[in-house]
């Protein structure tokens, strides 16, 4: 398994928006691109954290150089426009050597 982790600062009062968009797309990632999905988490700071799972590195590198473009604009559009910062790159890549997690 592969996981890559990114992030966002979002422009206050568009967090509802944010979440709302980042759920959809994600969803719609898992259907196109074949993630296992996303866990979506926030700092105190007010960033937020989305750690993606991935059945390997070559899944994800084919959404990645894809941009993972999903076909609803207005899903896009949303998350866009909540985003106040991102960087250009992933957080962090990875490959999952030990999994513990309860998955119940």
């Amino acid at each position: 398994m592969f996981v890559a982790a990114y992030w966002w600062k979002v422009h206050p009062g568009k967090e509802d928006q944010f979440r709302a968009a980042w759920r959809r797309g994600t969803q719609l990632i898992q259907q196109k691109y074949g993630s296992l999905g996303s866990r979506l988490h926030q700092e105190e700071d007010g960033r937020f954290i989305g750690v993606a799972e991935w059945p390997d590195k070559a899944t994800w590198q084919k959404a990645y150089d894809a941009k993972m473009v999903y076909d609803e604009p207005e899903t896009r559009k949303a998350f866009v426009e909540a985003i106040a910062d991102v960087p250009d790159e992933p957080l962090l890549l990875m490959e999952v050597t030990d999994d513990l997690l309860d998955r119940k």
